[in-house]
This record gives C-alpha cells, sequence and structure tokens, in this order.
C-alpha cells in the first residue's frame, strides 16, 4: 500500500470533518433499537444495553491515481466488523490489497473496541480509499458469552450509513473473507437486494439461493434453523435507497442475516439472483487459523547501549504492538537465538 497523501478537510453532508482529528460519539445503539428505554431481559432482571459508538474517522476523498473513478458508477459501501487479535491486521491488509483495486468503494471498518485503533487506521490511510472508521465495543453484557459477533459493528455502520448516505450498495464483506473483484462489478447494479452464492459455507460446502427461470425459489444452506432468508452475511448486498429506518441487526446468533432483511421487508420476487443465476461462487467465507498468542521472555532493557542490535530491538517491539506476541522480562517462553545450527540463549552467538 502506497503512502497517503497529507491530510485534508473533507465535505459531510452536515458538517465538514477533518480526517483523523474528529472523535466523538455520533450515535447510541440499543439492542432491539428504538432508543433509550429498550432493554434485554436475563434472568428476571431487564438490562439496558446503551452502546456508545465512536467516529474515529472520515475521508471522503479518493487519491489512487491508476483507478477509474466513473462518477457514474454506483459507490459501494463496504462494511466489515473486526476486533483486536493477532489475525486483525494481516486479515485487513489482505482484504484491503483486494479493495484498492475497486473502482468508486468506500470502506467502512466498524471495530470491536472502545478505543480508536492507530493500527486500524493507519491501514485504512494507507489504501488511499475513501474511508469510515468506528469504534464499535459490543454491549457489556455479550463480553465473554456466546454472542453474535459482529453485531454492534454492523449496527454502528448502518447507523453512520442511514445518517450520512442516501445512495449506493451495501456489502457486508468480514476481514477473513475472500472475494473475487467480479463480485463488485455484479452488485453495484442492485436495485433491491441481490443474493449469489458463498463457498466454504456449513455442511454442503455452500450457501446459495436456488434460481428457477431466473427468480430465487428457495435456498440451499445447511443450517435451515426456522429462517426465512437462509443466507450467509457475505451473500447479498442491498440498494441503500431500499433500506428503511427500520432497518436493524439483532444480537441473535444466526439468525442476522434473516432478521436483518426481514426488518427491509423483503419479499422473495425482490431478490435479484447474481452470479450467472447463482451458478458461480465469487466470495468464499475462509477462515485464518486461531494463533495463540505466546509470552516471550526477554528484557529489552538488556540491549540499551548496544545500538548494533537495536534492528532487533525494534523488531520485537513491532511483533508486540501488533498483538503478535507479548515480550515481557519476567515471564514466557525462553528464547534462543540460532547460528550455524547452534542455539545460544543470549545474542553473544552472533558477536
Amino acid at each position: 500500500m502506497a503512502d497517503p497523501p497529507p491530510k485534508s478537510v473533507t465535505p459531510m453532508k452536515k458538517e465538514s470533518l477533518r480526517e483523523g482529528i474528529k472523535q466523538n460519539n455520533f450515535k447510541a445503539d440499543y439492542v432491539g433499537g428504538g432508543g433509550p428505554n429498550n432493554f434485554e431481559n436475563v434472568g428476571s432482571k431487564a438490562i439496558p444495553l446503551v452502546v456508545k459508538n465512536k467516529l474515529c474517522s472520515v475521508n471522503y476523498d479518493d487519491y489512487r491515481s491508476k483507478v477509474n473513478n466513473n462518477s457514474t458508477l454506483k459507490m459501494i459501501y463496504y462494511v466489515t466488523p473486526t476486533y483486536p487479535r493477532p489475525e486483525q491486521v494481516p486479515e485487513l491488509t489482505r482484504l484491503a490489497h483486494t479493495l484498492m483495486h475497486v473502482p468508486r468503494i468506500h470502506w467502512i471498518i466498524a471495530d470491536d473496541q472502545p478505543l480508536c485503533s492507530e493500527m486500524v487506521l493507519n491501514i485504512l490511510r494507507r489504501t488511499n480509499l475513501p474511508f469510515t472508521h468506528i469504534s464499535s465495543p459490543k454491549p457489556f453484557l455479550y463480553k465473554g458469552t456466546n454472542f453474535p459477533r459482529g453485531v454492534s459493528n454492523r449496527r454502528a455502520a448502518l447507523a453512520w450509513l442511514q445518517e450520512n448516505v442516501s445512495e449506493g450498495i451495501l456489502y457486508f464483506g468480514d476481514d477473513d473473507n475472500t472475494v473475487d473483484l467480479e463480485l463488485f462489478d455484479e452488485i453495484r447494479n442492485t436495485k433491491k437486494v441481490s443474493m449469489f452464492p458463498v463457498g466454504l459455507i456449513g455442511g454442503y460446502g455452500v450457501s446459495s439461493p436456488v434460481v428457477k427461470n431466473g427468480k430465487v425459489a428457495g435456498f440451499f444452506d445447511s443450517w435451515p434453523g426456522s429462517r426465512t432468508f437462509p443466507v450467509d452475511m457475505a451473500g447479498f448486498a442491498v440498494n441503500i435507497e431500499f433500506l428503511k429506518p427500520s432497518a436493524t441487526m439483532p444480537y441473535i446468533a444466526g439468525h442476522e442475516e434473516d432478521k436483518f432483511l426481514v426488518s427491509l421487508d423483503l419479499k422473495m420476487e425482490d431478490i435479484e439472483p447474481l452470479a450467472d443465476n447463482c451458478t458461480k461462487i465469487l466470495v468464499w467465507h475462509t477462515k485464518t487459523a486461531k494463533y495463540k498468542k505466546p509470552t516471550v521472555k526477554i528484557d529489552l532493557k538488556q540491549f540499551d547501549g548496544q545500538p548494533k542490535f537495536q534492528n532487533f530491538v525494534n523488531l520485537l517491539k513491532e511483533t508486540s504492538r501488533l498483538g503478535m506476541a507479548n515480550i515481557e522480562s519476567n515471564n514466557g517462553t525462553k528464547p534462543y537465538i540460532i547460528r550455524d545450527r547452534k542455539s545460544y540463549e543470549t545474542l553473544s552467538g552472533l558477536q
């Protein structure tokens, strides 16, 4: 990714926002929607579940010089929920290098943490894409439980879209998905809601609408779940003009897609099958193997005054900053330095 141009003031519909500077709460999200008097019943208690979303940064300018951003093309708003973990930066970096090839796209990253992540913002800036960066932590009730991941993030993105965007195409793309560039050309012409197959899903290997005579007649998905629209989150796109003020997504694991589409008052006859009548797979629900973050026992102070090892020290600091390992002076695995097939407990073997 190229380094971005200098920061600039970019227009919003209601006010000007200097990219990367203004940080405020743009909307409180409530479980179930509808305002501050909503409650989630837990046992015999009713607990208010207010979520404070923070708008971290917005940039409306596209600084890419080698992409044809024909203004007649509908803008695609690509919504990516994410959360801090060792795989977060590599996942977003891989996805960024796909989106950088797509004309007229605005990347919305909603991050499940209460702070605005500099690492996430740095990835967004380096793409030179238009983007929105949101801090959208999940409700406290769902921390440490079998919660539906990504709902608070997608709800925050929906809130921002409803406040700031009147036309374009909405697509939910997780940070671990793999997307064929052809998909973007197809969804850009969505009139209401388009649908298409998603690979590597469930017990059938694919989740897809079943098309009969050019119309969606049913669904092929290994988990019916009493759903009206048994589809994957990556298997549909929505024209923003079709979004209703009531559009929302519930905190119900397995029913996020279905209930969202139902909230649009979607009918079967409204669905537009894409990908050659749902015969091609253009998006896959790939998953990166979970990486158990290690703790490495290294006292970085031992390298003070040794400039010849500064590159190694900087590598260790970067490894810690990116969340790939904990570097601690008193705890963790004892590391070794290898040279000429011999292992050394210190850097003395390199001297």
